[in-house]
C-alpha cells in the first residue's frame, strides 16, 4: 500500500513510505538512458500535462492529486535495489546506472491547484527541467494526476445532483484496489462529499469518517426489533436504522419507529436518526416511510439511501419526489462507472536553446483535437465581473500582459471567426498556475483536504448552471491568445513544407 502522509499531518516520520521511483513505464528509462547516451543531459524541456475532454461528457473537471504528485517529486531517488533490478534487466550501461544513483529532481513544476475547476487542452501541471528528469516524471503524474481528478469530478457531479443533500463516499470495498479506495476517497471530500466510510483515509487525510451497520448486524440478532434497540442503545447519537432487511414498510420502518419513540420516552436526545434503504424503489418506499416517520411525531428523522446510485439515479429520484436527504454512493462514484479514465497525457512543448530561449515544439495529428499547444505557457481565468461567473479561459505565452481597463479580443482557436469583445472594466482576470517546485525545492504548501474542498465548493460555484448540468452542458471556451495562436500556426506551417 502506498502511504503519502497528508502536508501538515505530523505522518512524516511515522508513515512507512513507499519509494515510487520505478512507478513508470519502461521506455521513459530507455529514453533516459537514450538522452543520456545522445544528447545533452542538462537540455531543459518544458512538457504539459492537460487532458482533452471532460469526464463523462460534463462541462468541466476538477484538480486532484497535486499533493501526491508533490511527495512523489520529493522522494525521487533510486534506491540500491532499484539499481540492482535495472542491471538484471540486461539493457542499461553501468555508466547510466551510475548516473541514476545520485538522480533527483532539479526543475521547476507549476501546477492548477487541487480544487479547482479546470477545463479541456490546458496545462494541468507544466514541467520545466532537464530533459532526462522530465521525461522520468511522466508516468507516475499521470497516474496521480488522472485518478483523483477523475474521482473529484465524479463526485462533484453526483453532489450536484442531490441539490444541497448530502453525499457520503461508501466505495472502498469495490474500489479497484488499497490505493483507489484511499485516493479515491480523498479526491471524493475533495469533490464535496461530507464523509468517507473509508477510515484509513480518514486517518490519512483528517476527514470525517462515517457509516451505520450491514443487514448481517440484523440477521445476527433473534429480531429486527432487537438489533435496532441495541444498536440504538450503542450509538445513539448516531442512530441511523437499515430497514430492509426483511420488509421494509411492514417490519423495518415500525421497528425503527418503535425504537426512536422508547428513546424518546427514555429522554435520550434524537440528535442524528433516521433511516437507510438500501434496495426497492427508493422513490416509491421513501415518501411511505416520511409519511410513516412524519405521523409518529419523527419529523426530522433522515432518510438516507444507497443502493447502485449515481448523479442520474439521484437527479431523477428528485425529480419524482423521492424523501431522501443523504445519500451514500459506492460502486459507480469510486470507480467513475460510467467513464472509469481520465485521459491525460503529457507532451513535449519547448526546448530551451543555448542562449536560454525556449524554442516552441508541437505534435501534429490527423485528429486536430490531438495537435498540441506550444511553447512556454501559462492561464488566464476570465469572469464576468457582474456575476463572478467564468467567462473563458485563455492559454497565452508567459511573458503576456493584459490590463483588466483594455477591451479584450477572444476567439475560439479551432473556429477562429468565432469571436467575442469583452469591454474593459467588465471583466476581471486571474492566473489559475501556481509555481510548486523550484530549482528542485518545493516551494508550495499543500492545504488540507477539508480546506481544499471548501476552496473546490466555491470555484464550482463560478460555474453557470448550464456548464453544470448532467447532460449537454453549456462549453467553456478555452481559447489562445493571438501571440500563441500565431506561433502555433507558423509551426503547422513549417510542419507542413517539410
Amino acid at each position: 500500500m502506498t502511504a503519502y502522509p497528508p502536508a501538515g499531518s505530523g505522518n512524516e516520520e511515522t508513515m512507512d513510505r513507499q519509494n515510487l521511483t520505478l512507478l513508470t513505464d519502461l521506455y521513459e528509462l530507455t529514453m533516459m538512458q537514450g538522452y543520456f547516451k545522445n544528447k545533452d543531459r542538462n537540455e531543459t524541456v518544458i512538457f504539459d500535462a492537460f487532458y482533452r475532454n471532460n469526464p463523462s461528457d460534463g462541462g468541466y473537471a476538477i484538480c486532484a492529486g497535486l499533493e501526491q504528485v508533490i511527495q512523489y517529486i520529493k522522494g525521487l531517488r533510486f534506491e540500491e535495489e532499484d539499481i540492482r533490478y535495472l542491471a538484471s534487466l540486461g539493457i542499461f550501461d553501468k555508466d547510466f546506472l551510475d548516473y541514476l544513483k545520485s538522480f533527483r529532481f532539479s526543475g521547476d513544476i507549476y501546477a492548477i491547484p487541487e480544487g479547482t475547476v479546470m477545463f479541456p487542452r490546458e496545462p494541468m501541471i507544466k514541467v520545466i527541467a532537464p530533459i532526462m528528469e522530465a521525461q522520468l516524471v511522466e508516468t507516475a503524474i499521470l497516474n496521480i494526476i488522472n485518478h483523483q481528478s477523475l474521482i473529484a469530478t465524479k463526485a462533484s457531479r453526483v453532489c450536484f445532483a442531490a441539490r444541497g443533500d448530502g453525499i457520503m463516499e461508501f466505495g472502498l470495498r469495490r474500489a479497484q484496489g488499497p490505493d483507489a479506495g484511499t485516493y479515491g476517497a480523498r479526491a471524493a471530500m475533495i469533490g464535496g462529499c461530507i464523509g468517507t466510510s473509508n477510515v484509513l483515509a480518514g486517518q490519512l487525510f483528517d476527514v470525517p469518517v462515517k457509516g451505520t451497520h450491514a443487514h448481517s448486524w440484523i440477521m445476527s440478532f433473534p429480531d429486527e426489533y432487537t438489533a435496532f434497540k441495541t444498536y440504538a442503545d450503542m450509538y445513539p447519537g448516531a442512530c441511523i436504522l437499515l430497514v430492509d432487511t426483511y420488509d421494509t414498510l411492514k417490519s423495518g420502518v415500525p421497528n425503527a419507529i418503535r425504537v426512536f419513540t422508547e428513546m424518546r420516552e427514555a429522554g435520550i436526545p434524537l440528535t442524528f436518526y433516521g433511516i437507510r434503504l438500501d434496495s426497492g424503489d427508493l422513490a416509491y418506499l421513501s415518501k411511505k416511510a416520511r409519511k410513516m416517520l412524519d405521523e409518529a411525531g419523527f419529523t426530522d428523522a433522515v432518510i438516507s439511501a444507497s443502493n447502485d446510485l449515481d448523479e442520474f439515479l439521484i437527479d431523477s429520484l428528485k425529480v419524482q419526489g423521492a424523501t431522501i436527504t443523504s445519500w451514500g454512493v459506492g460502486t459507480n462514484l469510486i470507480t467513475s462507472k460510467d467513464n472509469p479514465s481520465f485521459g491525460g497525457v503529457y507532451k513535449l512543448a519547448a526546448i530551451q536553446d543555448e542562449n536560454g530561449v525556449f524554442i516552441p515544439k508541437i505534435k501534429l495529428s490527423e485528429n486536430s483535437e490531438k495537435v498540441t499547444n506550444p511553447g512556454n505557457k501559462m492561464i488566464y481565468r476570465i469572469y464576468e465581473k457582474e456575476s463572478g461567473k467564468v467567462k473563458a479561459d485563455l492559454i497565452c505565452l508567459v511573458d503576456e500582459v493584459y490590463k483588466e481597463e483594455d477591451d479584450l479580443l477572444l476567439f475560439d482557436p479551432q473556429e477562429p471567426w468565432k469571436k467575442t469583445k469583452l469591454k474593459g472594466g467588465t471583466y476581471r482576470m486571474r492566473p489559475i498556475m501556481e509555481h510548486i517546485f523550484e530549482k528542485g525545492e518545493c516551494i508550495y504548501t499543500s492545504p488540507k483536504v477539508m480546506d481544499i474542498r471548501a476552496y473546490c465548493q466555491k470555484e464550482l460555484n463560478t460555474l453557470w448552471d448550464e456548464t453544470r448540468r448532467l447532460v449537454n452542458p453549456h462549453k467553456v471556451y478555452v481559447d489562445l491568445s493571438a501571440k500563441l495562436y500565431d506561433v502555433k500556426l507558423a509551426l503547422l506551417d513549417q510542419m507542413g513544407e517539410r
